[in-house]
């Protein structure tokens, strides 16, 4: 039926910390996740449409499948920027039409727009899309849509539809993504959730969340779902709602997936709270602890931060059997000039495996970048990699070349190999050692012939790279004193082929770039890491 073709496209990842891509080849996958935003908007058409999709982190797109279409949709997060120009391009140069949204377009809706036309969006449906897309599609089945599409209206997502991940191949993914709520009761200087999304958190309803992961299930998923909440607990009577009946589910069907997310440290404050997320099954949770300095985390507005033992805290959630993923920043104007000796303190004493460091950013929208825009110390417009790129989009109050020596100290310590499995080590030490859930789960976790394969693609590969040595020395240490976690102790090892790997690579392409460095803005997006 004419107009009524619509191809979804989803822009490809750089190679960054966040992507796992060496990771994810041990364990068969493609990509980390599917795009749940263009899987919702997909949601929101009726049958009489034809949708087709397009991961570029899964597989290629042709030429004839945009020529197919009477309009290519298209969403991007700021770190996708250069795909999403060169597949905005190549449907212009075919003579299709484009509409996006996202966060990147959301956020730099000026930037875009004066894109030169041959590089430039048609359409612009921005915004939460539960309220911008239906007018747009009711427009351009109308035959006179509109270039813009804006709204200030934070909707309920209970009116949210069901993801249409049947239009992506599932198999090709390591974690599911769901969403129960939106928005965060903080607001952080840096951070550009509120910005985008609220500081009042809406939720979905138990009912509406168990249904989205049970038509995924159905579809033949199998693997890890990543809660993508902006603080998955910014509405604990309601979260508390949801892991009550996630419990439920979880026992009726003998434990089929694991859960992860990212929250706000007062978590460790409500024991009901955090005994509910392990009896639901949650294995990790991402915490942006940022600095163990408290006159940074006072500049940042991290208050939530000061109200508590950061290291007490992250030590108590991972005696209860949740890994804690941390986000960490140095850039902060108060920041010492040796803030890479107190960060790498700081992380060895936390034990945290996963530590995502990064520089600073000044994210359009933010407080932050409003702040330093009046300070005129704001350089040039974002390019999405929030670590691993020795780069700033403003001027520190250190000199900055100082900065970014500080930070390439830190990327280079924290990710020596023998550091690494040294705190994946101390890690599973601090694991309890009794079984978390049923013994039915846990044994198909740990005995199954997928699970002894990536173990063995991981010695014959990890064993005979460049930190084999260290490589070895762990797993020789955990299987010893810990023989029943062989999950947590192979997820570690090929995990962390990813992030020495990069590290190694990035510190050294970059030693001659940081002495000329010029300056790019980074956002933070927070991904789940990888478990087999």
């Amino acid at each position: 039926m004419s107009n009524h073709r619509f191809l979804l496209v989803y822009p490809e990842f750089p190679e960054t910390f966040w992507s796992f891509k060496h990771t994810l080849r041990f364990i068969g996958k493609k990509a980390l996740m599917p795009p749940l935003g263009l899987a919702t908007i997909a949601g929101m058409v009726g049958k009489e449409y034809d949708l087709s999709a397009v991961d570029l982190n899964v597989s290629s797109l042709l030429d004839s499948q945009i020529l197919e279409a009477d309009l290519v949709l298209v969403s991007a997060m700021l770190i996708q920027k250069e795909s999403f120009l060169q597949v905005i391009q190549r449907c212009k140069r075919l003579g299709k039409p484009v509409a996006v949204g996202g966060p990147y377009p959301t956020e730099c809706l000026e930037e875009l727009s004066h894109l030169p036309a041959d590089q430039r969006p048609n359409f612009f449906v921005l915004d939460e899309g539960e309220v911008t897309f239906p007018p747009f599609l009711k427009d351009w089945e109308a035959g006179h849509p509109k270039p813009l599409y804006r709204s200030k209206e934070k909707p309920s997502i209970e009116t949210s539809p069901m993801p249409r991940f049947d239009l992506f191949e599932l198999d090709a993914y390591n974690v599911l993504p769901l969403q129960f709520s939106r928005g965060c009761p903080f607001d952080c200087e840096f951070c550009d959730i509120v910005h985008l999304f609220g500081r009042t958190p809406r939720t979905k309803s138990p009912s509406q969340f168990l249904a989205e992961l049970e038509t995924a299930l159905n579809m033949g998923f199998k693997g890890n779902v990543f809660v993508v909440d902006d603080n998955f607990i910014g509405n604990r009577k309601r979260v508390k709602e949801l892991l009550r009946a996630l419990v439920s589910w979880q026992k009726a069907r003998h434990y089929p997936v694991q859960f992860c997310t990212e929250a706000s440290i007062d978590l460790v404050k409500d024991e009901e709270l955090l005994d509910l997320m392990v009896q639901a099954g949650f294995y990790m949770v991402f915490l942006g602890l940022e600095t163990p300095l408290e006159h940074s985390l006072e500049e940042a507005g991290k208050m939530q931060n000061l109200k508590t033992d950061v290291l007490e805290s992250v030590r108590k959630i991972q005696s209860r059997g949740i890994e804690v993923t941390g986000g960490f920043i140095i850039g902060f104007d108060s920041d010492p000039i040796d803030i890479a000796n107190h960060q790498i303190k700081f992380i060895e004493e936390l034990a945290i495996p996963t530590a995502m460091v990064g520089l600073l950013s000044a994210l359009p929208g933010t407080r932050l970048y409003q702040r330093l825009l009046q300070e005129g110390r704001i350089l040039n417009a974002a390019s999405g990699n929030n670590t691993h790129d020795l780069q700033m989009n403003f001027l520190p109050r250190q000199p900055m070349q100082r900065l970014l020596e500080s930070y390439r100290k830190l990327l280079a310590e924290i990710y020596k190999p023998k550091a690494y499995f040294g705190r994946c080590l101390e890690f599973l030490n601090r694991l309890p050692e009794e079984v978390r859930f049923s013994d039915t789960y846990h044994r198909s976790r740990t005995f199954s012939l997928k699970n002894i394969k990536i173990l063995f693609h991981s010695f014959f590969k990890q064993t005979l790279s460049w930190y084999g040595f260290s490589y070895i020395s762990y797993l020789f240490r955990a299987f010893k004193h810990h023989p029943k976690k062989i999950v947590q102790i192979v997820s570690f090892a090929v995990q962390g082929h990813h992030l020495l790997q990069l590290t190694r690579r990035i510190l050294q392409t970059n030693s001659i770039r940081a002495s000329r460095a010029v300056p790019h803005v980074q956002s933070r997006i927070k991904y789940d890491t990888v478990q087999i």
